[in-house]
């Protein structure tokens, strides 16, 4: 391990590291947030712009398609030019095509800017997590990172709010919503001036300065606070374990080709099921369960109440899964709450009270969303600094394509084969995701971003 890894390694959790939280946190609430809104936007722009189901539904996945290229462009970028000029640049590029949406007139323009604004979410989202896990000691990095996760559900609770109560004010209302949820990224772009660029990367890199003034002025914060930085003498163990893919950065092409290595090729197939397997059934799940219950006569999944159980159940979701992250692991949180998912959606397909639907909608809720608290802290661990959000950044693209893509199947699979084909279909892959995870994954909690590394080289 090198000494800023160590140094990084020995710092106990501090007000430095909740301010990491609440400014990496922010980016995800206003991106779930302008993500969550659009459900609420295309009834009234539909019935304004007189659009069909298929135009509606291009428009529906222009943040998808976006999301796609952002994930995968920030994750390589994110190897190459350094973690913090991609976000900054993402929340620039996500501000002004949100704020641009909100003057549209007509469909092919607001299409344009919600893939340029799903350019944006897409690239922040992809970068935070690896970036932001940089800064933080093993012993807490699991929580830290599923907590950063978990501020999605805030922006999913905002949106609901904001289609409920300020949408249907006036037939234009929905353009302020969209000013609403670009204007607050101006803040947090002035509050994110301050971030530090990660360290780790520096030193990757060479820029051994730069990353030895950023840790000494997180030092002194700590010491300033009284906080105590014990030595790690176990890390000495590790010293100058070189990191995957060291020798080979300088390029995309070279990072994606060290994914696909023999040291990495299991990880990178691993973490692509991972996301397509969870991302896939969330979007079968939630798209097409809520129709296909009104067909039953199940009418409350129409209402208020049921969509915003739905969205409170996330913030439990994604907080216990942060806590379990380092009570039993990433791998055991994941394939857990993928398992009991699946079972609180066949729950959600056996009832026929409202009651039932509401519980179960909330489990499916609450499960469903605390993966995702597992899969945020788990990706950025198993790939070394080298490549790390070139790794993050194609698996999020990855789980994108499941989005844009289980609507569509399931739409097919649903006339052949009922209810019971698409549970069945959307649950075996949720299940193969898991079994993923336990099969292929690597034990990461408890262990340095170094030492997971090193373990992959003696692969």
């Amino acid at each position: 391990m090198t000494s800023i890894a160590a140094r990084i390694e020995r710092m106990p959790f501090a007000r430095f590291h909740r301010r990491l939280l609440l400014m990496g946190g922010l980016g995800y609430t206003f991106d779930a947030m302008d993500a969550a809104v659009l459900a609420f936007l295309l009834p009234v722009l539909r019935q304004q712009w007189g659009l069909t189901s298929v135009q509606t539904g291009v428009l529906g996945s222009g943040t998808f398609m976006g999301y796609f290229f952002g994930a995968m462009l920030a994750g390589m970028l994110g190897d190459l030019i350094g973690r913090r000029r991609v976000m900054m640049s993402a929340l620039v590029i996500y501000c002004v095509a949100s704020l641009a949406s909100a003057v549209a007139h007509d469909w092919p323009f607001f299409l344009g800017t919600r893939i340029v604004a799903g350019l944006g979410t897409g690239a922040e989202s992809a970068i935070v997590a690896p970036f932001l896990s940089e800064f933080v000691a093993r012993r807490y990095r699991g929580a830290f990172t599923g907590a950063l996760a978990g501020f999605f559900s805030f922006g999913f609770v905002a949106a609901a709010l904001l289609g409920y109560l300020v949408i249907p004010v006036a037939p234009d209302a929905w353009r302020a919503v969209m000013v609403i949820t670009a204007l607050p990224i101006v803040m947090l772009l002035w509050w994110r001036r301050s971030l530090p660029e990660s360290p780790r990367w520096l030193e990757a890199r060479g820029r051994h300065d730069e990353a030895e003034a950023i840790v000494a002025r997180a030092e002194a914060e700590l010491a300033a606070e009284g906080k105590t930085l014990e030595a790690t003498p176990e890390d000495a163990a590790l010293a100058g374990a070189v990191p995957v893919a060291a020798a080979r950065r300088g390029s995309v092409l070279e990072n994606v080709k060290a994914l696909w290595s023999r040291h990495l090729a299991r990880i990178t197939a691993m973490t692509w099921l991972m996301w397509l397997s969870i991302t896939f059934s969330y979007y079968a799940f939630f798209t097409w369960i809520p129709g296909l219950l009104v067909q039953s006569g199940m009418t409350i999944t129409k209402s208020f109440s049921y969509s915003l159980v739905i969205y409170i159940a996330q913030i439990p979701g994604y907080f216990t899964g942060a806590w379990l992250n380092e009570k039993i692991g990433r791998q055991a949180t994941i394939a857990t709450y993928m398992v009991l998912g699946g079972a609180s959606a066949l729950g959600l397909a056996l009832t026929h009270s409202d009651s039932g639907i509401l519980m179960c909608g909330f489990l499916l809720s609450f499960f469903m969303n605390g993966t995702y608290a597992g899969v945020y802290a788990y990706t950025p661990e198993v790939f070394p600094t080298d490549v790390r959000t070139t790794g993050v950044g194609l698996a999020s693209s990855i789980g994108r394509l499941g989005a844009i893509a289980a609507p569509i199947l399931v739409g097919y699979v649903y006339p052949i084969a009922g209810f019971a084909g698409v549970f069945g279909a959307t649950t075996t892959v949720l299940l193969i995701g898991a079994l993923a995870v336990v099969v292929m994954g690597v034990q990461t909690r408890g262990r340095s971003l170094e030492e997971i590394a090193a373990g992959q080289l003696r692969r």
